[in-house]
């Protein structure tokens, strides 16, 4: 649905039901032109052609919209996240390899999403909603940690796949914040952002003694590690969903 100044966009909208995503649309667009804590809950009901009140029939305030947006932003980012890794088809490496490649493309892609999810200051357990939705995309990253953890040669200790699942995110939002993202992204680099992304996950993996060549991963990895049950698995980042 595409909102704009243009269209007539009233507080008829409401009547209609439109009031709520015109509110999020507009916000979405507040936090392009000015950051995710450069506007107002007032600058986002004159961005959607309301009055200052009509906010509130949907959202308790700013900070809740900024919630729904970001719950919003987890969902997508969950999808594009288990699109790449495609339960690690067809290879554990190449699909990790991919893996990088969709976080920095999202967080490129859609800008005011990724700000609200990770910039806004708006708590991880400011809804149950939201902590569900970040802890699913997180899942994602862990599961495919997982299946790299069970790489480990023969006789070298496991590394816990939580800690490799929580260091290439950090590798990975670094580098989306550094290179990929706004005027960040103009920074010149001998490299895109994708290639270092890769090279710092190769050297990481490697310190840690996986085999990093495609089919040679797999075959010392040998048959796939049984999934883990949700209420087992380690805590993500933002602690278990509630």
């Amino acid at each position: 649905m595409s909102w704009r100044k243009d269209e007539g966009r009233t507080e008829r909208g409401y009547h209609h039901g439109n009031l709520k995503e015109a509110l999020l649309q507009a916000a979405l667009d507040l936090i392009a032109q000015k950051g995710a804590a450069g506007f107002t809950f007032a600058d986002a009901a004159r961005m959607a052609g309301v009055s200052a009140a009509a906010p509130y029939r949907h959202f308790r305030d700013r900070d809740e919209l900024l919630t729904s947006i970001a719950q919003r932003g987890f969902e997508q980012f969950e999808a594009r996240l288990s699109a790449a890794w495609d339960d690690g088809r067809p290879d554990t490496v190449t699909a990790f390899e991919r893996l990088g490649k969709a976080y920095l493309a999202f967080a490129r892609e859609e800008p005011s999403f990724y700000s609200a999810m990770f910039e806004s200051g708006v708590p991880a357990d400011a809804a149950s909603g939201l902590l569900a939705a970040g802890e699913r995309a997180f899942g994602v990253m862990r599961a495919a940690a997982e299946r790299l953890s069970a790489l480990a040669p023969p006789g070298m200790p496991r590394p816990p796949a939580l800690m490799i699942a929580l260091h290439i995110w950090s590798m990975s939002h670094g580098v989306a914040s550094l290179f990929a993202r706004g005027d960040a992204a103009r920074r010149k680099l001998p490299m895109s952002p994708e290639e270092l992304l890769e090279a710092e996950v190769l050297i990481y993996l490697r310190g840690l003694g996986f085999p990093t060549e495609r089919g040679a991963a797999n075959a010392a990895a040998g048959p796939k590690p049984p999934p883990i049950p949700a209420e087992d698995a380690p805590a993500g980042p933002w602690g278990k969903p509630k």
